[in-house]
């Protein structure tokens, strides 16, 4: 049966996933209770296994999914050194504003246009840096972890959210390392996942922020981590159905592996790569192989008709042969981001299947060729 599901977030479920995956949900229970806490810290344990996280960092479940995770280290974290952000694309973007307005730490902040990254190599590291693995909105990701050095002086906070269970991460360059549950492996919202490197720990022990703590970003008591959040308690209530949702993902995610995971995913884009090599209309808009994620995949509309239009009348048309697709239930939610250049965005993580890309994208020739007809 097609899959026609290409959200990037809510990500496509697991192949085969139906409402028998949440039988054994702990409802009606707490999340305090022996078997809550069992859950909660499997879904660490687990989580840390498949993506082969070393035995002395921490993990923990955090509120407000990846949001949330990302927000808590900065706020937690950043202060005692300059900053440095990379910016290219809106969710790094939305990581400098709130470093610049909120925290007011006047960071340096090297920005990008969509499709391209920061010279990565002018990266001043006694800095604390700031970065997303993958531009979800942009379709553009960093094409390795070469360019951190082992013996930065400041920390590397990395937002991997689309990133982990699909491309490789070097542990060794990480200090921090966000994701959620919703991206990768299709669970549900609302619920975020944070990695501290032992140089992230001291530095949380070490440093108390001048600025007032939101009690959903504190990771301390007294002056030592809370080590319990990593161990399975949380600082607020989780979902339990959720909680299950995602011990289901990583089971069958646990099953393929991590090298299986980022296999499945680079098939997908591998579908995609063949369509635009023979495709006269279309392209990329990383602008290099290099840079080009296998998750969020954007791409660009090149034919001198299209681009002969506005900027409103590019979105409107781009909308309606999205919309034409939802509708034949061929791809839902196949629209590039808000803030992003008109075009369309396919999310090929590996709960994807390549025959389900393959539909898609043979169906969105035929509609745009039939819309294109009409201009």
């Amino acid at each position: 049966m097609h899959n026609p599901n290409f959200s990037s977030g809510p990500c496509s479920k697991r192949p085969g996933w139906n409402f028998d995956a949440l039988k054994d949900a702990l409802t009606g229970r707490s999340h305090r209770s022996a078997p809550g806490k069992e859950k909660l810290a499997a879904a660490i344990s687990e989580s840390k296994r498949i993506l082969e996280i070393p035995s002395d960092y921490l993990l923990g479940i955090m509120p407000a999914s990846d949001t949330g995770a990302f927000e808590a280290a900065m706020w937690s974290l950043l202060g005692p050194k300059p900053v440095t952000v990379l910016a290219w694309e809106s969710f790094s973007q939305g990581w400098a504003s709130d470093i610049t307005k909120e925290l007011k730490l006047n960071p340096t902040v090297m920005k990008a246009d969509y499709g391209k990254l920061p010279d990565l190599k002018a990266v001043n590291w006694s800095n604390d840096v700031v970065f997303v693995a993958n531009g979800t909105t942009s379709g553009v990701k960093v094409p390795n972890w070469d360019w951190i050095p082992a013996d930065r002086e400041g920390l590397s906070l990395c937002d991997a959210t689309s990133a982990a269970f699909a491309m490789n991460i070097d542990w060794s360059k990480i200090d921090v390392l966000t994701f959620s549950w919703q991206k990768c492996l299709g669970g549900e919202a609302a619920h975020g996942m944070l990695v501290l490197s032992p140089r992230a720990v001291a530095r949380l022990e070490s440093y108390d922020p001048p600025w007032p703590m939101p009690k959903i970003f504190r990771l301390k008591k007294g002056n030592t981590i809370n080590k319990a959040i990593f161990d399975g308690e949380v600082i607020n209530t989780t979902s339990m159905i959720c909680v299950e949702d995602y011990l289901d993902a990583l089971r069958w995610a646990g099953g393929i592996g991590l090298s299986g995971l980022i296999a499945r995913s680079k098939a997908n884009l591998k579908v995609l790569e063949d369509w635009v090599d023979k495709t006269d209309w279309i392209e990329f808009l990383a602008e290099s192989a290099e840079i080009r994620s296998n998750t969020s995949v954007c791409l660009n509309v090149t034919a001198d008709k299209f681009k002969a239009l506005s900027k409103e009348d590019q979105s409107k048309f781009l909308k309606g042969i999205a919309s034409e697709l939802s509708k034949k239930n061929a791809a839902h939610d196949i629209g590039s981001y808000k803030d992003a250049p008109p075009g369309f965005r396919f999310w090929c993580g590996p709960t994807i299947e390549p025959t389900d890309v393959k539909t898609a994208i043979a169906e969105l020739e035929k509609v745009y060729q039939e819309k294109t007809a009409t201009l």
